[in-house]
């Protein structure tokens, strides 16, 4: 028993000494102060080189207006961007963005929707970037902004 009694206390001595040893503030030290600088992959890197770009016509009632852009970063991600003057109708729920072949919502999912790409939804006005995994073809003349559960189009956008 006190052999047991004689081991902890020797290596309790022992972490308290490494512990005092360690932890001392002395003046002499070089202090290494690292900065984690976190990067937000979802932005653009650098300067975005639009492709194309076209403002919103409203639709349905809606106040959507504004500009968007395609283009790519320099790292050559692809991103689509509304600008700090978009806006439109948020209170009815998701609100879908989609590139379209036309400034019509054409949904055909029985055949995988072959019109239409969903890229996002609309969570804020203003200004936003969505990255895409590719560049989108050259097909996709429009944007469209589509409310799912008024089952409307909010806007729409050609891309010049």
């Amino acid at each position: 028993m006190k052999k047991g009694f004689y081991l902890i206390s020797k290596v309790a001595f022992v972490s308290i000494f490494m512990l005092t040893v360690s932890c001392s503030d002395d003046d002499n030290e070089t202090e290494t102060i690292i900065e984690t600088v976190i990067v937000d992959s979802s932005l653009p890197n650098g300067d975005l080189t639009v492709v194309s770009a076209g403002s919103f016509v409203a639709e349905n009632g809606t106040p959507t207006a504004g500009t968007v852009e395609v283009g790519t970063d320099t790292d050559s991600s692809n991103f689509v961007h509304f600008g700090s003057d978009f806006t439109t109708e948020l209170g009815t729920g998701t609100v879908g963005i989609f590139l379209s072949t036309s400034s019509v919502y054409t949904p055909d999912p029985g055949n995988g929707n072959p019109e239409l790409m969903l890229i996002g939804n609309v969570s804020a006005n203003g200004e936003k970037f969505i990255k895409l995994t590719e560049a989108p073809d050259a097909k996709y003349t429009h944007i469209i902004l589509w409310c799912a559960t008024a089952n409307i189009p909010f806007g729409n956008a050609e891309l010049n």
